[in-house]
């Protein structure tokens, strides 16, 4: 619980510097819009899979929502930075349970990982005409809750298995980015980002393999002041 409510208030502490960040990148253009930082906000929706969980299919949907700050590098170029709430995991799809374990025993009739993470994203972006922009960068993450449940075939739930065979704290993942702009600062954003390192210290022996990776898409609406 302490460690809990600690990662709780560093999010909130990085959340509110980054807000304060983008409110003097909001009241600092002028006419001409030649600013060096430009602040926005975004809200959507993760579809992710755990690769190695035995489970295909980007059947687990959550939130992703936060705070982005732009930094011009050049006339058409700029760096990205964001802090991000951001839902991952994993879910069996209807069509693939019930299904037989790795100890070809237990048989699996529901599979969920639940991942919440305060998320770091940093991309280069290129801007075109039109203020369209695509980039690439890397991503950390940070891990503060989690939970692992399936259900065998005599009904009986097993919800611990995240706590025996732990996810790590840290992820780093590669992304890559695009923004098709809508309307004045109101653009969409369609994100690929995938874990570099296996997410999970030891592995569950019945439900996954020794390396797991986050493959997640995102879907956004973002607005940049």
């Amino acid at each position: 619980m302490a460690k809990l409510l600690q990662n709780k208030f560093l999010l909130l502490f990085l959340l509110s510097n980054l807000y304060t960040y983008c409110g003097y990148a909001q009241f600092s253009k002028d006419e001409d819009d030649e600013r060096t930082f430009y602040g926005g906000i975004s809200v959507g929706g993760n579809f992710s899979q755990v690769d190695g969980d035995n489970f295909a299919g980007f059947h687990k949907a959550g939130w992703n929502a936060g705070v982005i700050v732009y930094t011009k590098l050049a006339d058409r170029l700029a760096v990205g930075l964001e802090l991000l709430y951001a839902q991952k995991g994993s879910r069996a799809g209807q069509n693939q349970v019930p299904k037989v374990g790795n100890d070809q025993n237990t048989i699996i009739f529901d599979y969920k990982i639940k991942l919440n993470y305060a998320e770091i994203p940093v991309i280069i972006n290129y801007f075109d005409k039109r203020s369209n922009h695509f980039g690439a960068g890397l991503s950390y993450s940070r891990l503060f809750r989690s939970s692992e449940l399936y259900k065998d075939g005599t009904g009986t739930t097993f919800e611990n298995d995240s706590k025996i065979y732990p996810f790590r704290k840290s992820d780093l993942s590669f992304v890559v980015n695009a923004n098709a702009h809508i309307w004045k600062g109101l653009f969409w954003n369609l994100r690929y980002h995938y874990s570099l390192i296996s997410i999970r210290n030891s592995y569950n022996p019945i439900t996954g393999r020794d390396q797991q990776f986050n493959n997640v898409w995102s879907t956004r609406l973002m607005y940049i002041f």
